[in-house]
């Protein structure tokens, strides 16, 4: 009883510094998520169609990224990026800027997740059948066509398991933004806990919380399965 009295209580004081590290929590997950998949595209493309000096570059990235522990990248990238940023800035006559939490969040865990998103969508190039675009192009459709038409589609239904996977991990990983003093949900937790020193119940409200942008995760990315693999046999069945 003292447990569900304390929360309520706790809810009562901090419940709108909960729900505005929640918004913030998704507001960095939902646009270093985007991110990610903007490079992973362009990092996939490049590692199967560009150059040799491109493919060594995109294979370095892809391996120092997920060979480093996150929150050590976090570090080196909030602080130095800015850092090297503002010193580019100033040697070229230009003043130095105040980066906002949130875009250095989305910045930040983007290029982790880009990574990640690089592998995932290049895996699941290579997996789509030779023959599907070979039909395209022989009907006469340009490689850019067959690459729109063709291989996107086919490659989505492919890259969707892992893509949610990585969308559960940007959610976690807005945690680690803690350790530089951006305000989400994490550090709110944290300093409800430390306030009012109720930790049991604080860390979890938070656990609550974070579940739930699990549970509706999976609803979503559920319903966007069901419908890119409509007309996939194989994919249908599973």
């Amino acid at each position: 009883m003292d447990f569900i009295y304390n929360t309520i209580q706790l809810l009562y004081e901090w419940g709108p510094n909960f729900m505005r590290g929640t918004i913030a929590t998704l507001q960095i997950a939902f646009g270093s998520y985007l991110l990610g998949i903007l490079i992973g595209t362009f990092g996939a493309i490049g590692k199967l169609y560009g150059g040799r000096g491109l493919r060594l570059s995109l294979s370095v990235y892809t391996t120092l990224i997920r060979a480093v522990p996150e929150l050590i990248l976090i570090l080196l990238i909030y602080y130095a990026g800015t850092s090297l940023l503002n010193t580019t800035l100033e040697s070229l006559g230009f003043g130095t800027v105040d980066i906002s939490g949130v875009a250095a969040g989305i910045i930040v865990i983007g290029i982790v997740q880009g990574a990640y998103q690089t592998e995932v969508i290049r895996g699941a190039l290579i997996s789509v059948p030779k023959q599907e675009t070979d039909a395209g192009i022989a009907f006469g459709m340009s490689r850019t066509k067959v690459f729109r038409r063709i291989l996107i589609p086919a490659m989505i239904p492919l890259a969707l398991p892992g893509m949610a996977n990585l969308w559960m991990i940007c959610t976690k990983e807005t945690a680690l933004l803690a350790v530089v003093g951006f305000e989400e949900l994490a550090l709110v937790t944290k300093q409800a806990a430390g306030k009012t020193r109720l930790f049991l119940e604080a860390f979890t409200v938070a656990m609550f919380l974070y579940l739930c942008i699990t549970l509706a995760s999976n609803v979503i990315f559920k319903a966007i399965e069901k419908r890119t693999t409509r007309g996939h046999p194989k994919l249908d069945k599973q």
